[in-house]
């Protein structure tokens, strides 16, 4: 069994088998998902056997809300929240980048704040610059939690609203970014916020 789970955790691709298990499900529903593209992946040349990489069962993984104890992903837990799709994926890009993450997305305060009780993030990025998300009330909320009080917040919000900067620190903001948005500077302090090893600087 030892051995079994340190496969797991060096194997870059995976069969469809072997998603299977890890996910939980049958092996048909995994090639039912990569045959309709909502898991990422490759076939064999000259065969019918399909490929997924890790990233790519991680992802899948994470969009569908399964755990991944498996594949021991032990990076930093970062819930990014907020209605723009592109923000999430080119910062979760700045991230990994930077060090290794474990990232979940939120479009609401309800999905973030159930993402909150279930994925215990140590780092949680509230964009609310096109959003209805109240984030002083979303910091004061995390503040009075203690299962996730420790919990960092970085705040990213319009050119406009600069009076909203002191608020939202108040509040128990730990950051706050005014747009023109600069994703490596997020990203850069996010880094620093939560004191990871950045693997940039380790090259």
């Amino acid at each position: 069994m030892a051995s079994a789970r340190t496969d797991i955790r060096t194997k870059r691709i995976f069969s469809t088998g072997e998603a299977a298990k890890i996910c939980n499900v049958s092996q048909q529903t995994i090639i039912r998902c990569f045959d309709h593209g909502e898991l990422e992946g490759f076939r064999v040349p000259g065969s019918r056997f399909r490929r997924i990489p890790r990233e790519a069962l991680l992802r899948f993984m994470q969009h569908h809300d399964m755990a991944t104890t498996l594949l021991d992903v032990d990076g930093t837990r970062v819930l990014i929240v907020g209605d723009g799709d592109q923000f999430a994926t080119v910062l979760t890009d700045e991230l990994q980048r930077r060090g290794r993450f474990e990232v979940r997305t939120a479009t609401t305060e309800y999905q973030a704040g159930m993402l909150t009780e279930q994925f215990k993030p140590q780092l949680m990025i509230l964009d609310v610059r096109r959003s209805d998300i109240d984030a002083a009330h979303v910091c004061r909320l995390v503040r009075r939690n203690p299962a996730v009080a420790s919990m960092k917040i970085v705040i990213v919000t319009r050119g406009d609203r600069t009076n909203d900067v002191q608020h939202f620190m108040a509040a128990g903001g730990d950051a706050c970014f005014q747009e023109p948005v600069d994703m490596g500077k997020i990203a850069d302090h996010a880094v620093q916020l939560i004191d990871v090893p950045s693997s940039s600087a380790a090259e």
